[in-house]
């Protein structure tokens, strides 16, 4: 399970979050018909180093080729950003993960380019409320099979797929740590969640089938395999004694 850490860590990892989030929130306006996604990259990669943070992903940890993903339309996540300039209509995914005073926090979210119809729409929506529906199921110590169970009675309910290859997981000292976070379970199944772990908790959910693939030439972007559309929306959580604090959101 995660090494514990310490008070100072658990409040550097709300500091990095609380920078995270204003990334976000200052990105999302940009996200317009017209710009590109390696535009959008490079105002990111500026805004990491003006918070006095790291690009997690650009580190020996990861070695991915950007401080960002953006994963758009069938794309599902870890999507190099490409010089392809997004259209209205489009549904784009962004996943960050950014190091602060030696920890890590990483939070994802989608939205519509312009302007959305009513599937891409409850898609959108759907997905972020079954995040919401985990985060909702920690009263204190709990199993990722609690977590898993409310975000697959959501998405099952929206009738939209889900991604069960891909996974949430601890963090903090490390991107990934133990345990796996999946988007499905059963209650009270599963590894012990404690007051003091982090976990970030990412369910993908897509409007067709589950079965994804990798894309061969960049061995990172992962889609959909029937090119379906699909979101993702990512927090970094704190267990309580008696809940869940969520670490990246103003």
């Amino acid at each position: 399970m995660q090494k514990l850490k310490t008070p100072a860590e658990i409040e550097a990892m709300r500091e990095g979050g609380k920078i995270l989030a204003t990334i976000y929130r200052d990105l999302r306006p940009r996200v317009q018909p017209g710009v590109s996604e390696k535009e959008l990259e490079a105002w990111v990669d500026k805004e990491i180093i003006r918070h006095g943070a790291t690009a997690t992903y650009k580190t020996p940890e990861v070695n991915f080729p950007a401080s960002i993903c953006i994963s758009t339309n069938e794309q599902i996540v870890h999507s190099v950003p490409s010089d392809y300039v997004l259209q209205d209509g489009d549904v784009v995914s962004f996943d960050l993960v950014i190091t602060y005073k030696g920890m890590k926090t990483d939070s994802a979210f989608t939205m519509v380019v312009g302007k959305g119809n009513g599937v891409k729409n409850h898609l959108i929506t759907s997905t972020e409320r079954s995040l919401y529906a985990a985060i909702d199921a920690v009263k204190g110590p709990v199993r990722t099979g609690d977590l898993g169970a409310a975000i697959e009675q959501v998405l099952k309910n929206a009738k939209l797929g889900i991604v069960r290859e891909l996974v949430g997981h601890g963090v903090g000292h490390s991107m990934h740590e133990p345990p796996e976070v999946p988007n499905y379970g059963k209650k009270g199944r599963g590894d012990l969640l404690a007051p003091g772990d982090t976990i970030a908790i990412e369910p993908m959910a897509t409007i067709g089938k589950e079965k994804i693939t990798v894309d061969h030439e960049d061995g990172w972007t992962i889609s959909t395999a029937d090119g379906s559309l699909a979101a993702h929306f990512e927090h970094t959580i704190l267990i309580t004694e008696n809940g869940a604090e969520i670490l990246t959101q103003l």
